[in-house]
Formats: C-alpha cells, sequence, structure tokens
C-alpha cells in the first residue's frame, strides 16, 4: 500500500467499513456477553472489580462501627472474624489485583498501539473466572459461611475442621479459581508487551506502564505458583487428613506461612507497581515534558521486583528465626526502600523541571504519594525485628498495611481513573467533584488511620471484636470510626460523580493533551483499537513525530485494512520490535464462557464434598479446552503472506520461538514449574525441620525401582517427541504419528509406575507427613503425564485431520515445550522420592 493511495479519501472510508465490520461487538442479550474485545472484556473487570472494592468496603465500615466504642455488640465474635477475614480477602485478592489486570487489559493494547491482546479469549476466560470465584466467595456471607481464620488463614486453627467451618473450604477453592484467572491475565499481558508492539518500539521506547506490567506480571507468575501449591497441601489435609501441618503426625504449620508469605509480600509490591506505572503516564503528560531518568526507573522497578522476594520472612520474625535468618531479612527489608525511593524522586524531579498543570489527577496522584510515604515509614520501622516483637499483631501493623494499600493503590487508582475516563468513555469527570471527593478520603484515611498507631502501641491487637474501656482508647477508636466514613463519604461522592458522567459532553480527544500511544484511540464508536499500527521512534511519538495522529487516523502506516474480514494484529520481535507475522485473533465465542463455568463447578462442587459431579465437570471442561484449541488456534491460513503497507507482506502463519503460543505455553509451564517447586520445598522443609524425617518405619518406600522406571519413561516419552518434532519437520508424517504414539504410552507408563512406589509400599498418607508429601509429589508428576498423553493425543488427531503439516507444525512445537517440562519435573520428583531417601 503507497502513501498515494492512502491519498484516495474513498478507499480510507471503504477500509474503515471493513474494519468496523470486522470488529463490531456482538449483539443480542447473551450474544454480548460473548464478546472477546479487550475494550468490552476490560470495562465489565474493572466494573466487576470496583463493586467488589465497595462490598469490602462496606464490611470494613461495619468492623469500624463495631469499634467505634468499648465493649459494642453490634456484632458478635463470629461475625467479626467472618468480616474482617472477608474483608481482607476481598480487598486483596479479589480488587488490588484484579483491577491491575482490568486496567491493563485495557490499556496495554492501547499503550502498544496493536489492536488487541493476542489471546483475546484468553481474557474472557479470566473474567469469567474472576466473576465466578468472586461472587461464590464474597456471597459466603450472606449465608453467615464465610471464612472467619483471617486473609492468611494460619493453620491449625484453619485446617481443622472441627475448629473452622466449610468457609475455609470456600476460602481456599474459591481463591484457588481466581489465581487462575489471574495466571491467565499474566500470560495474557507478558505475550502482549513482548510480542504485540508496533515496529520500531524497541525495548528502551516501551512506555514505562508496559514495563511495569512486564515486571508485575512476571511476579505475578512467581508469586501465586507458591500459594497454589499451598493451598493443594492446605485442601488435602482438610478433604483428605493428610497431615502436611499437624505437628503431632510430623507436620508443620510454618510450612503454610513460608508458602503463604513467598506469595503474600510480592503481592504487596503487585497492587503497589503498577500505581507507580500509573505515576509515570501522568507526571510527564502534567509536568509537559518527558520523564526524567527512564532508564533508573525501568531498573528501580526490576529491582524492587527482585528484592520483594527476598523479604517474606520479615513477616514470620515472632515465630523463633535464627539470628542470621533475623539480620538478612531484616537487611533485605531496609534495602527494598531504594529502588522505592529512585522511582519517587524521579517522578519529583520531573516536576520539579516541568511545567506544572495542577490537575485533578494530579491532585490524587500527589496525596497518595504522601501516604503512602507514610506507609513506607512504618514499614521501615516494622522491618527491624526488635520493634517488630513489640508492634506484632497490633494495630499498628493495621495502620501500616493501610497507608501502603490505600496510598499505594487505592488514590492512584481514583487519579487513573479521573485521567482515563475520557479514553474509555469519551467524557472528563468533574473538576470540582473530584476535587471535593480526593480531600474528603484524604482527610478521612488519615483520620482513621493514623490514630491506630497510638492504639497499636497501647496494647490494643489486631482481629478483636470490641475491648474494654479500662485500655483508655475508646477516643482513639472512635476517631478512626470517623475516620473511615468520612472517607466512605469520599469514594460515595466519586461514585456520584460517575454517575452522571453519561449525562456530560463529549470531551476533545486526548483532552489532556498527553504523548503516549494510548490517547490514539477513537473511545465514542471505534473498536478496531488503532486506525493503522504505525512505526513508533519516540517514547512519546504525539508530541515528537510529526503529524502522527493524523497519519495514523489515514491508514498510512501498516495494517489499514481488513481485506479477509478477519481480526488482526502486527507480531514483532522480543527485543527491537521487528514486524515478524500477521496473526488472526480470536473472535466473540461462547467457550471462554463455558470454560470458566464447568472449571468453576469443580471447584465449587469439591467445596461440598460433591466429587462425582466434580470430576463430571472436569471432564466438561477438558472437553471446552480442547474445543477452544481445535477451533481458535493454530489456524493454516488461506495464503501464506499478505502485505501490510510501506512494500513489507509478512506470513500469516508462525511457529517456534516466534509465535506467541510458544510463548504463551513457555510462561504457563513457567508457572507450572513454580509451583511444583513448592512442593518440593515442603518435602525438603520436613527434611530440615525433624531429624526423623522419612521416620524409619516407612524409610524404605517407596523405594527405587518404581520411581526410577517411572523416570526412565518419562524421559522416554520426552525424547520420542523430540524425535517426532523432528520427522514431522522433515515431511515424514508417518514416522511422526508413530513416535506420537510411543510418546503417549511412555507417557503413561510413567504415571501409573510413578504412582506404584508409594502405593504398593503400603505408604499410608494419613499417618505421617512423609508418605503424605510423597503421594503428593506423586500424584502431580502423574497427572502432567497424564495431560502430557492428551496433549500428544491431541497433535495426532490434528495432523490426521491435516490441520497440521510439515510447515504448519505450531501444535506440535508447543506441545514438545510442555515436554521439556515434565522431563524436567520427573527428574526432580522421582530422584528425590526414588534417591534422596537413600542418600540422606
Amino acid at each position: 500500500m503507497s502513501l498515494h493511495e492512502q491519498d484516495d479519501p474513498r478507499l480510507r472510508a471503504a477500509q474503515e467499513e471493513r474494519l468496523r465490520a470486522v470488529w463490531a461487538p456482538p449483539k443480542g442479550l447473551f450474544l454480548k456477553w460473548t464478546d472477546t474485545n479487550n475494550d468490552a472484556v476490560g470495562a465489565w473487570y474493572v466494573l466487576t472489580g470496583f463493586v467488589f472494592m465497595l462490598f469490602a468496603g462496606v464490611l470494613g465500615l461495619i468492623m469500624r462501627t463495631q469499634l467505634a466504642v468499648p465493649d459494642n455488640d453490634l456484632v458478635d465474635a463470629g461475625t467479626f472474624n467472618q468480616l474482617f477475614t472477608l474483608h481482607g480477602s476481598m480487598m486483596m485478592f479479589l480488587f488490588a489485583v484484579p483491577m491491575f489486570e482490568a486496567v491493563s487489559i485495557i490499556l496495554l493494547p492501547q499503550l502498544l498501539g496493536a489492536r488487541d491482546l493476542p489471546f483475546p479469549r484468553l481474557s474472557a476466560f479470566g473474567y469469567w473466572s474472576f466473576l465466578i470465584g468472586g461472587v461464590f466467595v464474597g456471597g459466603s456471607i450472606l449465608f453467615n459461611a464465610a471464612p472467619d481464620g483471617g486473609w492468611f488463614m494460619y493453620p491449625p486453627l484453619t485446617t481443622r475442621t472441627d475448629l473452622s467451618g466449610i468457609g475455609a473450604d470456600i476460602w481456599m477453592l474459591g481463591l484457588s479459581f481466581i489465581e487462575v484467572s489471574s495466571i491467565a491475565a499474566a500470560v495474557e499481558l507478558i505475550v502482549g508487551v513482548l510480542k504485540c508492539r508496533p515496529p520500531g518500539m524497541r525495548l528502551n521506547l516501551m512506555p514505562l506502564y508496559a514495563w511495569y506490567i512486564l515486571v508485575v506480571a512476571v511476579m505475578i507468575l512467581f508469586a501465586f505458583p507458591p500459594l497454589i501449591a499451598g493451598d493443594v497441601l492446605f485442601e488435602m489435609e482438610r478433604l483428605l487428613d493428610w497431615p502436611f501441618f499437624d505437628a503431632s503426625r510430623g507436620g508443620d504449620p510454618l510450612l503454610w506461612q513460608h508458602l503463604f508469605w513467598i506469595f503474600g509480600h510480592p503481592e504487596v509490591y503487585i497492587v503497589f507497581l503498577p500505581s507507580i506505572a500509573l505515576f509515570a503516564m501522568l507526571v510527564p503528560t502534567f509536568a509537559r515534558r518527558h520523564l526524567l531518568g527512564y532508564p533508573w526507573i525501568v531498573l528501580a522497578a526490576v529491582g524492587t521486583a527482585f528484592l520483594s522476594f527476598g523479604l517474606w520472612v520479615h513477616h514470620m520474625f515472632t515465630t523463633g528465626l535464627p539470628k542470621i535468618s533475623l539480620g538478612f531479612f531484616s537487611a533485605a527489608s531496609e534495602a527494598v526502600a531504594i529502588p522505592t525511593a529512585v522511582q519517587i524522586f524521579v517522578f519529583i524531579a520531573t516536576l520539579w523541571a516541568g511545567r506544572v498543570k495542577w490537575s485533578t489527577p494530579m491532585l490524587y496522584a500527589s496525596g497518595s504519594l504522601a501516604v503512602f510515604v507514610v506507609g513506607g515509614l512504618t514499614g521501615v520501622m516494622v522491618a527491624v525485628a526488635p520493634f517488630d516483637w513489640q508492634a506484632h499483631d497490633t494495630y499498628f501493623v493495621v495502620a501500616h498495611l493501610h497507608y501502603v494499600l490505600i496510598g499505594g493503590t487505592l488514590l492512584p487508582l481514583f487519579a487513573g481513573l479521573y485521567y482515563y475516563w475520557p479514553l474509555i468513555t469519551g467524557k472528563k469527570l468533574s473538576d470540582r467533584l473530584g476535587r471535593v471527593a480526593f480531600w474528603m478520603c484524604f482527610a478521612g484515611v488519615n483520620l482513621c488511620f493514623f490514630p491506630m498507631h497510638f492504639s497499636g502501641l497501647m496494647g490494643m491487637p489486631r482481629r478483636v471484636f470490641t475491648y474494654p474501656e479500662a485500655l483508655g482508647i475508646g477516643g482513639l477508636n472512635m476517631t478512626s470510626t470517623i475516620g473511615a466514613f468520612l472517607f466512605a463519604a469520599g469514594v460515595a461522592v466519586i461514585c456520584v460523580d460517575l454517575c452522571l458522567s453519561p449525562r456530560r459532553p463529549f470531551a476533545p480527544r486526548n483532552p489532556w493533551n498527553a504523548g503516549t500511544l494510548e490517547w490514539l484511540a477513537h473511545p465514542q464508536d471505534e473498536h478496531w483499537g488503532i486506525r493503522s499500527i504505525p512505526l513508533i521512534e519516540s517514547r512519546y511519538p504525539i508530541w515528537d513525530q510529526s503529524d502522527f495522529m493524523k497519519k495514523v487516523d489515514e491508514g498510512r502506516y501498516f495494517l489499514p485494512d481488513a481485506e479477509e474480514g478477519r481480526r488482526e494484529t502486527i507480531i514483532t520481535s522480543v527485543l527491537d520490535a521487528r514486524p515478524l507475522a500477521v496473526v488472526r485473533l480470536g473472535t466473540p465465542s461462547w467457550i471462554p464462557m463455558a470454560t470458566a463455568v464447568a472449571l468453576g463447578a469443580v471447584f465449587i462442587l469439591t467445596t461440598y464434598h460433591l466429587y462425582w459431579p466434580a470430576l463430571v465437570c472436569g471432564f466438561a471442561t477438558l472437553a471446552c479446552v480442547l474445543a477452544w484449541l481445535w477451533t481458535g488456534t493454530a489456524e493454516i491460513p488461506e495464503k501464506p503472506s499478505k502485505p501490510i503497507g510501506h512494500g513489507i507482506e509478512l506470513p500469516l502463519y508462525l511457529s517456534g520461538r516466534s509465535a506467541p503460543g510458544w510463548w504463551a505455553m513457555f510462561i504457563t509451564m513457567m508457572a507450572d514449574a513454580t509451583a511444583f517447586s513448592g512442593l518440593v520445598f515442603g518435602y525438603y522443609f520436613f527434611w530440615t525441620r525433624h531429624p526423623d524425617f522419612p521416620p524409619p518405619e516407612l524409610a524404605g518406600a517407596p523405594g527405587v525401582l518404581w520411581p526410577m522406571v517411572a523416570l526412565a519413561s518419562g524421559l522416554a516419552s520426552w525424547i520420542a517427541t523430540l524425535a517426532a518434532r523432528s520427522a514431522n519437520r522433515r515431511g515424514a508424517l508417518l514416522p511422526a504419528r508413530l513416535l506420537l504414539v510411543f510418546a503417549i504410552g511412555a507417557a503413561l507408563v510413567s504415571a501409573g509406575t510413578g504412582l506404584a512406589g508409594p502405593w504398593l509400599g503400603g505408604m499410608d498418607p494419613t499417618l505421617h507427613s512423609y508418605p503424605a508429601i510423597v503421594w503428593t509429589i506423586a500424584i502431580w508428576t502423574s497427572a502432567h503425564g497424564a495431560i502430557a498423553a492428551i496433549m500428544l493425543a491431541y497433535v495426532i488427531a490434528r495432523s490426521l485431520a491435516g490441520r497440521m503439516t510439515a510447515q504448519h507444525d505450531a501444535d506440535l512445537r508447543n506441545v514438545t515445550v510442555y515436554m521439556h517440562f515434565f522431563a524436567l519435573t520427573v527428574v526432580v520428583a522421582y530422584a528425590t522420592l526414588g534417591l534422596f531417601p537413600e542418600v540422606a
């Protein structure tokens, strides 16, 4: 497509009409919920997360009302336990993390100049999983069945079914389901940042928000799986009486604390760094200049993420740790202040050097920084072990936590709300109402939480439903309650502002005169994301590239048309964003919703011990996934390539390391391997903590023979898959299929013999933590062998159906990635189970 052709307005109008038809949302009462466009799914995500936040906020207000005066009896102790557990769980799992992912699903394609993310149906699946899990967990309090063990659910209180009701199962299984959606969104966002950038947008030209999305999504990938591993152990103890956390049978409650806080502390930064990312977009716009210190802020974000995984033990200072551990983790906790300070000073320096326009979003951003700094300073205090011993589990920690989360998450989100509302709806929110709401929220948060520092130091413990008047903290608590309601009133003003928004006139496009790509979007009536995919030469192309917006709108860059009537976007290389291919994107479909419903039913039915119906739903989930893959992935195009403009022609099919699917499989397996490492960590944790692990009477089980047979057959399956990939690439389809059949058989043998060891060894998993953890690792590994067999059978079916050829081998290459990790899993698992007891 030459520039001359794009000068023709009739040609441009025809292109726009085709794009409009291709990207039109589905219509109809049911069909509109099958939409997969990032605009629609992201909006549903944001709205749902906001409603969950309001619900959790109401629970918090009930708690503050109960604590307003001494010896109050508004709610009883059991109800109060449910309130604080659900309040914390919903704010962390149903608001803070999902809201980051929701905002990112909306913004990322626009920020990267892409038509959509690479797996739109995965985004839709993540949303429906989030909705189902959130309603299940949040709605439990309406039936007096909510969890009541705190948002960290420490055993043994929560693993003993005689002390905790079904609420613990609802928390564990419901939130495990939500964790699936979080990891799905993380995979989507990582691949989106790495592979969907526009041509020319090298890593050093990437918007800082995209950098933060990449960093945080990677953190999710490594932080959530240990909690999933802990969830597996937790539920097996509750449902099957396998004693992982029962000290009388060789278990250890501290194992849960380690697994939980390996997730829990990075999560603080998972919800905080996206707020910094919003600042990185706001500050240059209102300072009216480029952000200073771009490389430093990227390094600081990466450094913060790295350090956050080394701090989890500071939540366990009171558990009797060795002095060297106290010193190491205390120092690491202090060190994280350095990269955090770098990021804040960069913003201050940019504002100092610019010509600042003090808008409503900037007001929220500045206020949130002030609140966050107070939380950060008290964080430095509790990172010092002797102080932590005094303040642990008091209201001082409650104050610290809320200053960090409100200053680091909630107020920045309000800043982003006022900044990006015109991008989403085309209309600005009210500056007057926004400023009134800000001052109410700012005053309310300080009035509510600052007195808690003193009530905590005066001896008020966390998680008590009342306190005696003699403690002398009635006035402080009343002040906190007044502050909480003032803060809630500020949020109510924001809600009123949102409700009045549809009645206001449309704002001009890019009303803040920002310089980044997301402001190219047409919020009023276009769903294609961007008219043509631009060539990027600057971090702020709208400011720096001449006639940039006009050229994009007139289709003078890449992929300005949709001649084949397909939803498409450009895939580029990871480092330097060279155009590699055009990929066809998923269209609206009911399959993501059905998959989420079926998988949600598995978790919900298991909660109520309805195992056979849960098994049926498990098969339904598998059927949905296979239908999804069969109809929506690795499609062989009708032609090998297509022109995208400026004389460039790109292929329509990719496989291997250049393909988004390969990256999605690789990233998913990284999360899987991290969860597996959590189980292996449990095995060696028991060994280091207990001198009788394994107990003498079980030292000979599961033996060496069966684990070694399982290991050898698992490796044979892996090697056969590699050989099949090579044969298929040479066009030898029959040998490739036969090798795949052999690989299936070997994977099934590995799965069976992996279970034979503990079974024939007579290992009863209810007697001691040793047989319990052996069985768990063996089941995990065997399940992966069974999944390998299903995936290999799927590849054979694709080959027989003519949907996979020597040139179009994405399915086989993606499964090969899975088999690499499967081989690693069998080596680690069976070497641990079969050989380590001999060594130990």
